[in-house]
């Protein structure tokens, strides 16, 4: 660990910290990077950046999928792979490669006890997030994209300041205020740090009826549009909320849920499609 005088920016001590100092940037040899953020919690964020990842896969690309959120893993849950661990090599951690194609790491995949609780504090955070950055075989990548908590706390900043190569934000929201007030500081956050944002995705933006197929927007509308407007990035999709999808989704067969609800693809695609310009010209430093 480094010697420090100074006081970190994450715990505040003085002294001895991982964290001092300037980051190294690592994990030069993804192209591409995506980083899947929201303020408020709930918005569906993990399932967007799963159907993110297979969309880009189907298309071809090496995609990997990092879950950044230590405390709420989703990932294996929505691959269904919960019960499974990730291998070691002589090289450091291989990639659980799942369905899609897909090479996916999660914290759920190295933990004995999924239900066992992770508390730690900042410093350790980012050294566990270059860990797994750095000691994971990954390979060479097309893409990343990362599943980060809510909020704009440690793993965000992390990973923002460890990866180095063009990358760019997607912020998810729901249309209601309670979420666009913390998303707004999502948005802030990628403002302070340079990071572009290639889209705004509004996900549960209407409720589709099983019995008579009918959209009910039961948490307002508009929403989205005005998170876009702050961002200066596009509204990508409104994804509705399908009963059917999401029980795939809690079954582990997101991919059969994605090839059963048509209007849910066509909104990650054409999230897809505003990322790959977006980095195709470049990201933030």
């Amino acid at each position: 660990m480094s010697d420090c005088s100074g006081e970190c920016g994450s715990c505040g001590a003085k002294g001895s910290c991982a964290s001092a100092g300037k980051p190294e940037k690592i994990m030069t040899t993804v192209k591409k990077a995506v980083l899947v953020l929201s303020g408020k919690g709930g918005v569906g964020k993990s399932t967007v950046a799963a159907s993110l990842a297979l969309e880009l896969a189907a298309s071809g690309k090496k995609v990997g999928l990092l879950d950044v959120d230590f405390h709420g893993p989703s990932q294996p849950t929505l691959f269904g792979v919960s019960h499974l661990r990730m291998e070691g090599v002589t090289d450091g951690m291989l990639p659980m490669e799942v369905a899609g194609g897909v090479k996916l790491v999660s914290l759920g995949l190295l933990m004995d006890d999924s239900d066992r609780a992770v508390i730690w504090r900042g410093p350790v955070k980012m050294g566990v997030i270059k860990q797994l950055l750095t000691e994971v075989v990954w390979g060479d990548l097309d893409y990343l994209v990362l599943d980060f908590p809510p909020g704009t706390g440690d793993e965000s900043l992390s990973a923002c300041q460890l990866v180095d190569c063009p990358k760019c934000a997607v912020v998810v929201t729901t249309p209601q205020e309670v979420a666009l007030a913390d998303c707004r500081k999502c948005v802030d956050f990628c403002t302070q740090l340079e990071l572009p944002v290639a889209a705004v995705v509004e996900n549960m933006s209407y409720f589709v009826c099983p019995g008579c197929g009918g959209q009910h927007r039961i948490f307002g509308e508009g929403g989205g549009a005005l998170l876009a407007r702050v961002a200066g990035a596009p509204l990508a999709a409104k994804l509705p909320l399908i009963p059917a999808f999401m029980a795939s989704c809690d079954r582990g067969e997101i991919i059969k849920g994605l090839a059963a609800n048509a209007d849910f693809r066509e909104g990650i695609d054409a999230v897809v499609k505003l990322c790959s310009k977006d980095l195709g010209q470049g990201g933030a430093k």
